[in-house]
């Protein structure tokens, strides 16, 4: 498993000048809004763990990992440890949390996260199926359903189906 550390000790290992790999996993549109200084974005679904774990031996540096609020950069710690490597640092509360503790982030333009397109998505695939099932159309009510059930196992697992879809989409990359 990977270490986490608090935006607040990840202040002092960069003010002590300790050269790590800082990593975004979040989406190129996300990483654009707003991101640490120094940070390099690498997409959670494009992230080449066998070679992260090989290129140990050519740059050893720690890898920090971020993203939004630290959900997504865990799962990529998580990964990480399994394929081998067992220096990954995952960031307390990604990048939102980093900026509410003064560290320097970088502005560009405004994007809206995948948590809020997840939310949006969700609620209007729902609202659709009702709105189908009440016009007749069963098939509404498994819509829903199907919806309701994946957005239980995304908070059991903590893998999201629909954010990796929505990750894809043109407006993302």
């Amino acid at each position: 498993m990977a270490k986490a550390i608090m935006p607040s000790e990840l202040q002092e290992r960069l003010d002590r000048g300790e050269r790590l790999r800082l990593i975004d996993v979040r989406t190129p549109a996300e990483f654009r809004s707003g991101y640490l200084h120094g940070a390099t974005n690498v997409p959670l679904d494009r992230i080449d763990y066998r070679r992260w774990v090989d290129d140990r031996r050519t740059d050893p540096r720690p890898i920090v990992l971020l993203c939004e609020r630290g959900s997504r950069a865990a799962q990529a710690g998580e990964a990480l440890s399994k394929a081998g490597r067992d220096d990954a640092i995952v960031v307390e509360g990604g990048t939102r949390a980093c900026d509410e503790a003064g560290l320097t982030i970088v502005r560009g333009r405004r994007a809206i996260s995948m948590e809020r397109q997840v939310r949006i998505a969700a609620g209007s695939l729902v609202l659709g199926g009702i709105g189908l099932w009440l016009t007749g159309f069963t098939i509404g009510l498994g819509l829903s359903a199907f919806v309701g059930a994946g957005l239980v196992f995304a908070g059991v697992s903590n893998t999201c189906g629909m954010a990796l879809v929505l990750a894809r989409m043109p407006w993302n990359r």
